[in-house]
């Protein structure tokens, strides 16, 4: 069940980010592994602000997504699955819900930045019907979001922004 984020949330949200990191070790892209999950008042911000999401299994939240309006899109900030629960469907599921959640508020599409090589990153999200974005597509707010994930050490290996149509 998909449902928005509530304050209490926010730690299992932490847990989930910590966890589903921790994949990224195996790729040998420990700093992604050991990377700091944030903190629970950064993501109420999100929770508060009606742009958070948890899926739930059994009454515990087993994954999350956190989006932000970027140029006037919709922009899928993060997006984690717990990975005992990875390979269900649920994180495509989230992305469905806050697509029809975008849709609604009047976006014309879906945004992220993901790694361009790791498997469960960018060709997941082709699969959702996401492309990546030519060098001259990136809009001015993806790339100050790619900025800041280059200065925080996240270009280790390659990103890239995508877009995903929610019009036809």
């Amino acid at each position: 069940m998909i449902r928005a984020a509530r304050d209490e949330d926010a730690e299992a949200m932490i847990a989930i980010e910590v966890a589903a990191g921790r994949m990224f070790a195996a790729v040998g892209m420990d700093f992604v592994a050991e990377d700091d999950p944030g903190t629970a008042e950064e993501l109420l911000e999100y929770v508060r602000d009606g742009r958070a999401w948890v899926a739930e299994e059994a009454g515990a939240a087993v994954a999350y997504l956190i989006a932000e309006w970027v140029d006037g899109n919709v922009h899928i900030e993060q997006v984690s699955v717990d990975p005992a629960y990875a390979g269900r469907g649920i994180g495509a599921s989230l992305v469905e819900h806050v697509a029809g959640w975008a849709r609604e508020h009047g976006a014309p599409a879906l945004t992220l930045t993901t790694y361009a090589e790791v498997a469960w990153n960018a060709p997941y999200y082709e699969r959702l019907g996401f492309r990546r974005l030519a060098d001259d597509e990136v809009t001015p707010g993806l790339r100050r979001i790619r900025a800041a994930e280059a200065a925080h050490g996240l270009d280790q290996w390659p990103r890239v922004g995508m877009r995903r149509p929610l019009t036809s």
